[in-house]
């Protein structure tokens, strides 16, 4: 079952949540039980400092305690803080009034020494949980003898158990507290942080029911390079959509020729070998028009969605090379100037449609020269330099020559559609195309991509 993002992060917020106020909770609870114990200890520490202040020798050599203690629970029976003396063989000697119905064990098997402080839990027999502080003492009787004397103070832990109960209801009150408002605030901003892709993810369906043609600009740094790559895509596919609509609209056009040739030999009619004769031409021509109207479509709607990276100096190498053997006759001198890491990241029939148009018409036009130089500049911007040393083409007549059909010489051999083909290429990767006069005599198209066509 799928979830969404949001939903997925804030239950692993959750349990981190859980688990970081859990362990908070343990160790808060601990710290309150440890507070609570020393705070105990110290208080029947100065219960126990109180009751030995208060103990005397009466005339008959004897320790006496009175009845009017500093602590009056130490009267009240059932209090829940008793007071105890024992000598050192356990027996009691004297006992608070609190603990007149509690069966009080609290002889030690091992005497502690003398002086020494031990606080001990009991638990009495009917259930009830006590704290136990007692102190082995020395009293110095009228003769100068030393009387053993074992002091007790003990209290119920009912309170203690109180207090920390509700502590640590407290405690968990304010931690769920704090924990529904914190994930209150984390939803609040993961949905701020995932309005990126919430944004791309509507502009996505604009540009699929055509509201958008791209993607837009203002993403965070972390998405802007899927957002490039998905406008590369979009692009590149409108583009190709685009040219196969050119290529089918180019194909109708170039059949209107011959098929208007072949209804005017029909026309004048004549016996079936000479109409033969005079139609076979046009057939052939149809049939080259076709193959190479297919050739440009296949092309077009390749199998490829991504865009792989091509190493320039190679293929225009490879390039150079066939043109060299197409145009024999001319033995044209072709160079190439090209960083061997320079690389582009186009569909790789555009780049060759591309780069053979180029080719294809310095080399047609050339007298014995033809130059490709390949460089980038600091912004990242992939510049090629096609020249030739022929006729050149007037400044006037460069915009008119990159729309569809447009020659101009109509003698020459051709259809006028490859620098429109090149330009709509160039256009589709967000470049630009500029003819000028070429220091070798002739003409000079200089494209520049930007750096998004950059592998």
């Amino acid at each position: 079952m799928r979830s969404s993002l949001n939903a997925r992060l804030l239950f692993s917020v959750s349990l981190l949540l859980l688990l970081f106020f859990g362990a908070t909770i343990v160790v808060l609870d601990s710290a309150f039980r440890q507070s609570a114990d020393q705070a105990e200890e110290d208080i029947l520490d100065g219960q126990l400092m109180t009751l030995i202040a208060t103990a005397e020798l009466n005339v008959d050599g004897n320790l006496d305690v009175p009845k009017d203690l500093p602590d009056p629970r130490f009267i009240n029976i059932g209090s829940g803080l008793y007071a105890e003396i024992r000598d050192r063989e356990g027996q009691s000697y004297w006992r608070s009034p609190s603990a007149l119905n509690i069966s009080w064990q609290g002889k030690e098997d091992t005497p502690a020494a003398f002086g020494a402080h031990v606080f001990t839990e009991r638990t009495l027999p009917d259930g009830s949980q006590l704290v136990e502080l007692s102190m082995p003492v020395e009293w110095e009787t009228s003769d100068g003898q030393l009387a053993p004397y074992v002091f007790y103070v003990a209290e119920d832990l009912d309170s203690i158990h109180a207090q920390l109960s509700r502590f640590r209801r407290q405690l968990f009150t304010w931690f769920a507290a704090v924990a529904i408002i914190m994930l209150f605030a984390i939803g609040a901003l993961l949905r701020r942080v995932l309005k990126p892709l919430r944004q791309i993810e509507n502009e996505i369906e604009e540009i699929e029911s055509g509201k958008r043609l791209k993607l837009s600009a203002d993403l965070p740094t972390e998405l802007e390079g899927v957002a490039r790559n998905l406008n590369l895509l979009v692009g590149s596919e409108r583009s190709r959509a685009e040219r196969y609509r050119h290529t089918l609209d180019n194909l109708a056009h170039s059949l209107k020729t011959p098929l208007a040739a072949m209804r005017a030999v029909l026309n004048e009619g004549g016996s079936a070998k000479e109409v033969g004769a005079r139609i076979d031409p046009q057939i052939e021509r149809m049939n080259e028009i076709v193959r190479y109207q297919l050739g440009k479509s296949a092309s077009v709607t390749g199998d490829h969605l991504g865009l792989v990276p091509i190493a320039v100096k190679g293929e225009l190498t490879r390039l150079a090379d066939a043109m060299t053997k197409v145009y024999r006759d001319k033995n044209p001198d072709i160079s190439i100037t090209a960083d061997e890491t320079i690389a582009v990241r186009l569909e790789k029939g555009d780049f060759l449609e591309l780069a053979g148009n180029l080719i294809d018409n310095a080399c047609k036009w050339c007298k014995t020269r033809v130059q490709v130089c390949v460089t980038t500049d600091t912004a990242g911007t992939i510049i090629f330099l096609f020249e030739d040393d022929g006729p050149g083409i007037p400044e006037e007549s460069a915009d008119r020559l990159l729309q569809r059909g447009m020659r101009l010489d109509e003698s020459a051999p051709g259809q006028g559609i490859g620098l429109a083909v090149v330009r709509d290429i160039v256009n589709s990767y967000g470049g630009t195309l500029v003819i000028t006069r070429s220091s070798l005599g002739g003409a000079k198209l200089a494209i520049s991509l930007p750096p998004t066509a950059r592998e």
